[in-house]
């Protein structure tokens, strides 16, 4: 009421003055929030599922493929894809048996290198994980299963957590290859023992919020999945022989469903969409989409295919499924919907596969870079070329950001133009 008798009294030129002095301080706070907004990067995109939100890249590729804007092979050993916000790029590597963070800017130059401890040496040597960026921190998760927290400025440890010896865990043939999950505050990651068969920690402290004997069995080296169920917030994820769902809030187990890879090994990441869960996984299995019931509580199975990836990974576009197979080594296209094989095709070696800006693309065990133009008729191959630089397994899943193809092999990491 003061404020409209004090406005009516001034003149229409200071009320003016005013005005615009108001408009100009809420636009530069406008600015200024923006400014030091934080960008946050986590395993396979914002959802998880592989699919990147860019646009204005090539659909083609020339021949010999994109220009290789700069690489770096000093990276040591290592399985880890690049995490990438705030134009910088986080990647681990191992040297000597110890684990590295190498930071570098979009131009390559490196920034630091900051070892974290013993890392995985005695199969398929090196780091798994992807980092974890989020709200001004940097999460690692080692092979020998330690969780570290850093500061992202000055890369001090803010909290650590060893998950063998903490949480009891179950050590893994082939050591943590988990990509933890974070939403909101909450951390989610598995240590896969007996008691603590998965846990929900404060991202800030790394206290327990809730911790669930769920099935008891051995983790699986699967990264979960959160559902923004409107009902009750679900954690799905895949767990030795079985998928299996908690409450996100309690840490309650909700159901269980069989999922038996003959080697205890189902590191594929759920998709969820539509109210719908799809999960894939090797060693002849196959892939079934589970329809979300009972608000969360249960599932149905809708259907079932024989794609059996065994840890590249699948996406989704438009009405279908897009991925390849372990026994099955063909690329599929299956219909969302149906379930129904459209076509499968063998032009490159399966592999990891993302998607972005309308085409996909497809990363083979046999060193094949490949530019898919998706659709229901065939698999289009528009560009390819073979990653030449780098060390053994083609395993790492590729990351797009800011029209750049970051590739990693090994001791290599590579940035594609493909803008």
């Amino acid at each position: 009421m003061h404020c409209s008798r004090l406005a009516l009294s001034l003149s229409p030129k200071i009320l003016n003055n005013v005005m615009n002095r108001l408009v100009l301080l809420l636009t530069m706070t406008s600015i200024s929030m923006m400014m030091f907004a934080q960008e946050n990067s986590q395993w396979r995109g914002k959802s998880r599922d592989g699919v990147y939100n860019e646009t204005g890249l090539l659909k083609q590729w020339p021949d010999g493929g994109p220009e290789l804007l700069w690489h770096n092979e000093e990276l040591g050993e290592g399985y880890s894809s690049a995490a990438i916000a705030n134009d910088k790029i986080y990647i681990t590597g191992m040297i000597d048996s110890t684990g590295y963070l190498f930071v570098f800017d979009l131009k390559g130059n490196l920034l630091s290198k900051k070892d974290y401890g013993l890392e995985w040496n005695e199969n398929y040597n090196g780091s798994r994980s992807a980092v974890n960026v989020n709200d001004g921190r940097l999460y690692i998760f080692s092979g020998r299963g330690v969780l570290l927290c850093y500061d992202e400025k000055t890369l001090d440890v803010l909290w650590s957590k060893d998950f063998m010896t903490d949480f009891d865990g179950g050590k893994l043939k082939f050591g943590i290859t988990e990509s933890h999950l974070i939403v909101g505050d909450i951390l989610y990651a598995t240590p896969g023992g007996e008691n603590n068969n998965m846990v929900a920690l404060n991202k800030r402290t790394g206290d327990i919020i809730w911790s669930s004997k769920g099935t008891g069995k051995p983790s699986t080296y699967c990264s979960p999945q959160y559902v923004d169920n409107p009902e009750m917030p679900v954690i799905v994820n895949a767990i030795d022989s079985s998928l299996v769902a908690f409450n996100a809030r309690t840490g309650e187990m909700l159901w269980e469903l069989d999922q038996k890879n003959p080697y205890g090994m189902s590191p594929n990441t759920p998709i969820y969409g539509d109210g719908k869960i799809f999960s894939t996984t090797g060693g002849g299995i196959g892939s079934m989409l589970l329809q979300i019931t009972d608000g969360g509580k249960n599932v149905e199975k809708v259907w079932s295919n024989e794609m059996d990836n065994k840890m590249g990974g699948a996406v989704k576009v438009g009405n279908y499924v897009y991925g390849s197979g372990e026994k099955n080594r063909y690329w599929y296209c299956i219909d969302w919907n149906t379930g129904k094989t459209v076509y499968k095709d063998n032009k490159i070696g399966v592999g990891n596969i993302i998607a972005c800006d309308g085409m996909l693309y497809c990363y083979s065990d046999k060193g094949e870079m490949a530019l898919v133009k998706p659709g229901a008729e065939k698999f289009d191959v528009t560009g390819k070329f073979n990653i030449t630089l780098g060390t053994n397994e083609h395993w790492a899943h590729p990351v797009i950001y800011k029209g750049v193809l970051y590739v990693r092999h090994g001791s290599t990491l590579m940035a594609y133009n493909i803008k």
